[in-house]
């Protein structure tokens, strides 16, 4: 699929041509559910191929890119599988990110590193830590639980629920707040700006959208540490929904040995 180079403006028109719903929800609750479902848990699985780019004060730029697998382990968003397969450059390559998720306690992270041919299991603490030297953090990638954050519908526009979710437990993040502009339509959180001390220091964006095999889709976003003045782009090349990827394949086993079929 060819995906064209668009502005984050283009983007928020597109996305505003979309149909509304007439009525508007006002249960914040049921917004962050909806949300959650169209940023992590579409079809029944997915796969992408993306590549990151890194940026840094200077401008200077690194590349990466990885497989995306998921499969969703029941129908109710409460379970899911992740496995992020890295292919190049050269000193990454074969590294393999997996994730259990789960709504009702710690999801289990591991990290495959072939160099040293060691499954590094990594602690709950160190989910709001860099992924592979990014902006982008472990959570970003697989997902933060809805029930860790209280959520407060601050506003509605015409196209957008404007969410402020306050974390429960303060001591275990570096923010003290985040805020999503969540298209109403879609619900995609176009915008996520995260605050500290009643400062924005981490902004993560939506710059590309499209609707694949029915499901709207990000196919690019960003995220910048504005303190750093780093950030990093993450262009999904390729995405399919419902391809049928075998649970099996989720477990130590195969972050020793890829899964060749699903990362072609």
């Amino acid at each position: 699929m060819y995906i064209r180079t668009v502005s984050l403006l283009t983007v928020l028109a597109f996305l505003a041509g979309l149909s509304v719903s007439a009525q508007d929800i006002s249960n914040v609750d049921e917004i962050i559910k909806k949300t959650n479902h169209t940023s992590y848990y579409q079809g029944d699985d997915g796969r992408a191929h993306v590549k990151m780019t890194l940026s840094d004060r200077q401008g200077n730029t690194r590349e990466r890119e990885f497989i995306i697998l998921r499969r969703n382990m029941d129908t109710e968003d409460q379970k899911q599988h992740f496995y992020i397969y890295f292919q190049q450059p050269a000193d990454v390559r074969e590294m393999v990110f997996m994730v259990w998720k789960f709504i009702d306690k710690d999801d289990s992270r591991w990290l495959y590193l072939p160099a040293l041919d060691v499954i590094k299991q990594i602690a709950a603490g160190d989910k709001r830590t860099s992924f592979v030297g990014s902006t982008f953090f472990y959570e970003d990638v697989s997902g933060r639980g809805i029930t860790e954050d209280t959520h407060e519908l601050v506003e509605t526009t015409n196209n957008y629920y404007v969410v402020k979710s306050v974390p429960k437990d303060p001591a275990s993040v570096e923010f003290d707040s985040f805020t999503m502009h969540i298209h109403k339509s879609t619900f995609i959180p176009v915008k996520v700006e995260f605050e500290k001390g009643g400062t924005v220091y981490r902004i993560g964006e939506a710059r590309k959208v499209e609707t694949i095999q029915g499901f709207p889709t990000v196919t690019q976003s960003i995220m910048k540490d504005l303190n750093a003045g780093t950030e990093t782009t993450l262009d999904y090349l390729k995405v399919e929904y419902n391809t049928g990827i075998p649970d099996t394949i989720f477990t130590e086993r195969f972050m020793r040995r890829a899964p060749r079929k699903y990362l072609k």
